[in-house]
């Protein structure tokens, strides 16, 4: 089923989970007992990642294709431009196809690992938009594409962003993603922008449930991520207390994305880290705030 369908038709909140595919028999495992604890929770759909230039292009089909057919789970393939001519993205398309599944995110993609810029190469294509593009043109998925609310790295304030944002949409992207954010007021603002410049699809928030300290703050350094101040506070006060980290990461993150829902939100999209305990927990708490049938 289409995830714009699904959107447009679902009378509760949707519940979306993400994962990336392992490297080694002991992430396969991990991915796999995570799967287990998650699938009953019933999510609206999963989707598989996509390595930095193209490493796990076979990977994320597989995984895309198992999540589907045998996992019974609506499940949606991020596609990048890194590394793949236009030929290359039409046979990991048509693998896609052939797999049944209706979903596609689209995106530019991250520079190979050991490099810092992006540059696009010979016969590959330049932009998310022209992926967008070359799905809406060719075939019949689903289109899905990502939103920054504390804008693009590589854009020079949020007016640039929301054009590149538009020019998605009228590519043919049907719903976005947003990248993880930790101030609910950055999202809100952050849509409340797009609809004045005319994007009308869903925005769908990320979110990341905080485990480790360490690892939070490695992320958000990444992708230039704003951490605030008395979030980071809480997270120094447990720093000599894993445990006490993960608790409190839980119970902000259920706080974040009620709130989220509460002002409008679609639905949550989960960034499991290919975990289970903090997305199961959280979701769990949110679906008794707003059970299945109110």
């Amino acid at each position: 089923m289409r995830i714009d369908d699904i959107i447009a038709t679902s009378q509760t909140p949707i519940f979306s989970f993400e994962f990336f595919p392992p490297k080694s028999e002991e992430g396969e495992r991990t991915l796999r007992q995570a799967l287990n604890d998650l699938v009953p929770l019933e999510p609206s759909f999963v989707s598989i990642t996509y390595g930095a230039g193209g490493s796990t292009r076979s990977k994320t089909v597989e995984l895309t294709r198992w999540m589907k057919q045998d996992l019974r789970l609506e499940a949606m393939s991020h596609l990048t431009c890194t590394g793949a001519t236009v030929d290359d993205l039409r046979t990991i398309l048509d693998e896609i196809a052939a797999a049944g599944i209706d979903n596609v995110l689209a995106l530019r993609g991250d520079p190979p690992r050991g490099t810092s810029e992006w540059k696009p190469a010979v016969g590959s294509l330049r932009h998310s938009t022209d992926l967008i593009a070359l799905i809406r043109d060719h075939y019949n998925f689903c289109i899905g594409a990502a939103c920054f609310p504390e804008v693009h790295p590589d854009s020079p304030d949020l007016e640039h962003d929301l054009y590149y944002l538009r020019m998605k949409q009228e590519a043919g992207a049907d719903f976005f993603i947003t990248q993880l954010f930790f101030d609910n007021r950055t999202y809100f603002d952050f849509v409340a922008a797009a609809r004045r410049a005319g994007i009308e699809r869903p925005i769908i928030p990320g979110i990341i449930p905080i485990t480790n300290s360490s690892q939070i703050k490695r992320i958000a350094e990444l992708g230039d991520i704003k951490l605030p101040g008395p979030l980071v506070d809480q997270l120094e006060d447990r720093a000599d207390d894993p445990d006490a980290v993960s608790h409190f990461g839980i119970a902000h993150a259920t706080l974040q994305c009620a709130d989220l829902l509460a002002g409008g939100a679609p639905g949550i999209h989960f960034y499991t880290l290919n975990r289970s305990m903090a997305t199961r927990a959280i979701t769990s708490a949110l679906r008794l705030l707003r059970p299945r049938d109110g």
